[in-house]
């Protein structure tokens, strides 16, 4: 059977698979990931394999990813031969303007709407629904890339509302121009307009739907952001949050409170809430700033606790030296790291956490 791009068929097949891949991928990872019991938006998980696990998970998204692209440029390259001529077509939505026929233009249509209202449209008449449904298709060929680029890659969910739909503009103006030099199909701005949109509403699906059906606790993780946003600028290493690197470190306390004052307040992490049986674990919390996430369980009996180390890099340390003497932490004067020639911050936290803070260029 040969699938027509213009036929009101081929365009019903292709929406219901993309609206099976919208609701079906995210619902079942979550499923799946439940049972299995890992946590998927940085919380706890219980199975103690879940690292493992998660890296299958991240495998297996890639390689439907990869396939979907080799799908695509099978389609679009592969599958054509060579033409004569160089074909280019550059008059942006010319196809969409000339499906519909009017008495005195569109620009007529959108002067009387103002006056006449949507009567006016009355007098539009659809004479190429073939066009229609080729920039339609083509907007919807995308939308899986604009959706499984954040659902697949951290990178793309840290930026989520601009870096797919710009990796979607990136790809379909690569293809447009490949296509050129190759000769094997035709250079058209409108299938650059429609890729984009359709990046752009496959970013848009992964927001509105995949990101709040795999992190059932959104609304809580959203209002702590803003009031984390809200008081973090007096805090030692809020203002340096985007350049701050470090690995997840676990540590043990005795007092809660001396706990959240010191790292929350003066430091300025952020507690990542959590859900499923880990949220049931009241003596644990989870921190987090940057890139650099605590583990810190709160199980002491006020018994002297083994010593403990918490190493942090990031850039800007004369700021967060500042920032750390206004809130009362003296980190004395600069250390060098004996093995990189780096500035140091040295300072103690609660149950005697001995912190270092290097310097990264």
């Amino acid at each position: 059977m040969t699938l027509d791009a213009n036929s009101l068929s081929t365009n019903i097949l292709v929406t219901v698979m993309v609206a099976l891949l919208v609701i079906v991928l995210p619902w079942a990872d979550r499923k799946i990931c439940a049972k299995l019991g890992v946590n998927l938006h940085g919380g706890l998980s219980t199975n103690p394999q879940a690292d493992k696990i998660l890296r299958i998970r991240q495998c297996i998204l890639t390689c439907g990813l990869l396939v979907y692209l080799f799908i695509y440029f099978w389609l679009t390259f592969l599958s054509r031969s060579a033409m004569d001529t160089y074909a280019v077509h550059v008059a942006p939505l010319e196809d969409l303007k000339n499906a519909f026929e009017t008495e005195h233009g569109f620009s007529d249509v959108l002067r009387r709407l103002f006056s006449e209202g949507f009567a006016v449209f009355k007098n539009v008449k659809l004479v190429r629904p073939e066009d229609i449904a080729q920039f339609y298709m083509n907007m919807m060929v995308f939308v899986p890339l604009g959706y499984l680029l954040p659902y697949t890659f951290r990178w793309f969910r840290e930026r989520v509302r601009t870096r797919p739909v710009g990796v979607c503009f990136l790809i379909s103006f690569f293809t447009e121009n490949m296509q050129l030099m190759t000769q094997r199909g035709l250079y058209d701005l409108d299938d650059l307009i429609s890729n984009t949109l359709g990046g752009f509403i496959g970013q848009m699906l992964y927001i509105a739907f995949a990101y709040m059906l795999t992190h059932p606790d959104w609304r809580k993780d959203l209002q702590s952001r803003r009031r984390w946003k809200k008081k973090g600028g007096k805090r030692a290493l809020y203002p340096s949050r985007r350049r701050i690197y470090a690995n997840c470190t676990y540590l043990r306390a005795n007092n809660r409170e001396e706990v959240w004052n010191f790292y929350v307040r003066k430091l300025g992490y952020r507690p990542v809430p959590r859900s499923g049986p880990a949220a049931q674990e009241e003596n644990v919390l989870l921190l987090s700033l940057g890139r650099s996430r605590i583990r810190i369980c709160c199980d002491g009996n006020g018994e002297p606790l083994p010593p403990q180390m918490l190493r942090i890099s990031a850039y800007g340390l004369s700021l967060i030296r500042q920032n750390l003497l206004e809130q009362g932490i003296d980190p004395g004067e600069y250390k060098e790291d004996p093995y990189t020639g780096q500035r140091e911050l040295r300072f103690t936290g609660p149950d005697d956490v001995q912190i270092t803070i290097t310097e990264v260029e």
